[in-house]
């Protein structure tokens, strides 16, 4: 690069470009824009919990119908995650980042007026639909746009912006609560969320391009430079020509992702993933429920316990961003499983037995342990671990898995809970840390420092 003239023959300049070309303020903005699709996912996740209690005696719902309900956000973004990788990485990341965005502001008002449980279903499962394909689009793109030196830390800020979501969440249901809006309050934090949907989706449309390294592998180079240029604020000359389209691979089969190559980093980013999807939302989701338990019943509780626990997935979230680059996304993670372990172990051996308190510190450390580990770091590995042309695909076979984790947290701890109390359940979710810690163990993948964009993905997948 000359001043600020870049000079690109080829696709592979514009990989080395990216790669080390430092962010400026222009740049970090794309990144938090991108990330606001982020928080709109948190925020929809746990909007609802806030109000279960009220959703469940409006429709008459058993813990085993509520369990259904809550899990079928969960079932929709499955489905999108399957879904939106694959057509991320054909189409783009630009066209996914409008389109999901339009389908949770549309969803969000939906579930927020529903009349009845199943529309409520309907909605809720569009609304993971979007979840579900914002992931692994947003992701990718951080990664793709970040250098090489911040590539870990940008892309690990997602978890600290879903914990700004929770603690945002639990603000306005405050704020709702006192303004007299009564059992409507979860229809008022529900429908706020098409609100953030709205905002974000007129910053994408406004501000983001398509990703560059996207771009080189599917674009002319004309095009792929306009794109430069418009993202960079510089002027950018092409030698040769421009106008020849890059050779794509045929259909890359989705089972690229186990070839020889790929499988031990698509077994350990989709175990992360899982896991700690599986224990998050068990313990996460249903905070509200849990501090009623450690604080006493009563809405503003519940309220206060969500408020409190979650602002420490905040301080773990940026912390592990920043940690990520130095320590890599594998040891975190691990310290994480063991950390978030002992700390559900304790809580439920001393349930009832320690003051309230007290009690609060064991839930708060799971909290911090999980966001500064394998909360961020499963997704944020999957997002690291392939390159530009599968990326997506990747991503959303993690953010599969986690749906997946997420069903099961979602649909079997109020049951457990209902059954066995608080203390045996907590106990029970011990295993979710044990399985990730075994995985990480086993498999030694780090893609810190990897040379990911210059891995050839080739048609003959089956014998790398």
């Amino acid at each position: 690069m000359n001043g600020g003239q870049l000079t690109i023959r080829s696709k592979e300049d514009v990989i080395s470009f990216v790669n080390n070309h430092p962010l400026r303020k222009r740049g970090v903005l794309l990144i938090f824009v991108a990330l606001g699709g982020i928080f709109i996912d948190a925020y929809d996740f746990t909007s609802l919990s806030t109000g279960s209690t009220e959703i469940a005696q409006l429709y008459h719902l058993s813990s085993f119908a509520l369990g259904f309900a809550t899990s079928m956000m969960a079932l929709g973004a499955l489905i999108g995650a399957l879904v939106g990788g694959r057509l991320t990485d054909r189409v783009g990341r630009n066209v996914i980042f409008l389109l999901d965005l339009i389908l949770l502001v549309v969803s969000a008002l939906g579930a927020a007026f529903a009349p009845n449980y199943i529309v409520f279903l309907i909605f809720r499962f569009l609304m993971g639909a979007g979840v579900g394909i914002d992931m692994p689009v947003a992701l990718s793109f951080i990664s793709e746009f970040s250098n090489a030196k911040t590539k870990s830390r940008n892309v690990n800020l997602w978890q600290g912006f879903w914990y700004i979501a929770t603690v945002s969440s639990a603000l306005l249901a405050f704020i709702f609560f006192y303004a007299g809006v009564g059992n409507q309050l979860w229809r008022w934090c529900v429908g706020f969320g098409g609100v953030f949907a709205l905002v974000v989706l007129v910053m994408r449309y406004f501000y983001m391009n398509e990703s560059p390294m996207w771009a080189a592998e599917n674009l002319p180079l004309a095009d792929t430079a306009k794109i430069l240029e418009r993202t960079y604020k510089i002027s950018v000359r092409i030698e040769g020509d421009g106008d020849t389209v890059p050779i794509r691979n045929p259909r890359i089969p989705a089972s690229i992702l186990f070839s020889n190559k790929y499988r031990g980093r698509s077994i350990l980013a989709m175990t992360i993933s899982g896991t700690q999807a599986m224990q998050y939302f068990a313990i996460g989701f249903y905070i509200p429920v849990i501090s009623t338990y450690i604080f006493g019943t009563g809405m503003v509780h519940s309220l206060l316990g969500t408020l409190i626990f979650n602002l420490f997935g905040i301080i773990g979230g940026f912390g592990g961003a920043y940690l990520s680059s130095r320590f890599g996304t594998r040891k975190l993670a691990i310290w994480g499983y063991v950390v978030a372990g002992l700390s559900l172990l304790f809580a439920g051996l001393t349930n009832g037995n320690i003051p309230a308190l007290l009690g609060v510190i064991p839930i708060a450390i799971f909290i911090f342990s999980h966001s500064v580990g394998p909360g961020a770091q499963g997704k944020t590995m999957a997002a690291l671990s392939y390159p530009t042309s599968i990326r997506a695909l990747g991503t959303g076979g993690a953010e599969a898995a986690s749906r997946v984790g997420s069903i099961i947290g979602f649909f079997f701890f109020p049951i457990l809970l209902s059954a066995a109390g608080l203390s045996v359940t907590l106990i029970a979710l011990t295993a979710c840390p044990l399985v990730g810690w075994l995985a990480c163990i086993a498999i030694r993948w780090e893609p810190n420092g990897q040379d990911i964009e210059h891995e050839v993905v080739m048609p003959a997948y089956s014998s790398e």
